[in-house]
């Protein structure tokens, strides 16, 4: 990875700021992208990097004048896009389809829907333009299954799988991969906050209640999720495409 340049959404949160110093270890420069300005000066002053090694921009995934700015901004200062990690996303309320207001179903998937749509429609111009380059989504568990409450979220990652599937058929001619890894039961505040929709103010019980659907019986790390972005973005990736990557303990498998 060295001197390839790595652009992260969601470069704030958990996952994002593990993928980060990964790639800051195996010697990339790294753009952290996330609506949080605040959090985003905190992760660049937790990574361990040199200054002219990382840079940040905040941006709502969203609004699509603030993606090609992103875009932008990343070529400006270190001249290309080897990697993109689309990975910024929410959970979104915790409520039954019955009494789910429209709003706020719209809401989820604007951002895990046409956040991750419009990363790649700015990323991938900018890869073709370069004729390389790999993007590795962030999808979930919640991309195969159905979870009673969790209806935005749950639709949401299915389509960031069909969307994954579909950029990959239509960039691989270009020289671009594009990938998914699909988390589950991850460490990270996202889970807490399920935890605590779940068995609020109790949030050990719904935890515990998790850890007995996964094999492997514990919740994983975000660095074992970047440990497969990794790898997704590497040449030894260089004949995966369209593929989505669980890393979730053996929960798909049970």
């Amino acid at each position: 990875m060295r001197d390839k340049v790595v652009l992260i959404t969601g470069g704030a949160g958990g996952i994002g700021k593990s993928t980060a110093q990964l790639f800051l270890d195996n010697e990339a420069k790294v753009v952290l992208v996330d609506i949080n300005q605040e959090a985003l000066d905190n992760a660049k002053n937790t990574l361990n990097a040199n200054e002219d090694r990382i840079h940040v921009v905040q941006a709502n995934v969203t609004d699509e004048d603030d993606v090609k700015n992103y875009v932008k901004e990343t070529v400006d200062k270190f001249g290309k896009i080897d990697v993109f990690f689309n990975n910024a996303g929410v959970n979104g309320p915790f409520e039954m389809i019955k009494d789910l207001d429209k709003e706020k179903f719209e809401q989820t998937l604007s951002i895990n829907v046409t956040g991750v749509f419009l990363g790649l429609k700015h990323v991938i111009r900018q890869m073709e333009a370069q004729g390389n380059g790999s993007i590795i989504n962030t999808a979930s568990n919640a991309a195969y299954i159905g979870s009673a409450g969790m209806a935005g979220y749950i639709a949401s990652k299915h389509g960031v799988a069909g969307l994954t599937k579909t950029a990959a058929l239509e960039a691989a001619g270009n020289g671009i991969r594009v990938n998914a890894v699909a988390p589950a039961a991850i460490d990270t505040q996202m889970l807490a906050d399920i935890q605590n929709n779940i068995t609020p103010g109790e949030p050990e019980q719904s935890g515990e209640a998790i850890k007995q659907g996964i094999p492997a019986g514990r919740f994983g790390a975000p660095d074992e999720v970047a440990q497969v972005v990794l790898f997704l973005a590497s040449d030894n990736a260089s004949f995966v495409n369209g593929s989505l990557y669980n890393v979730d303990g053996g929960m798909q498998a049970d």
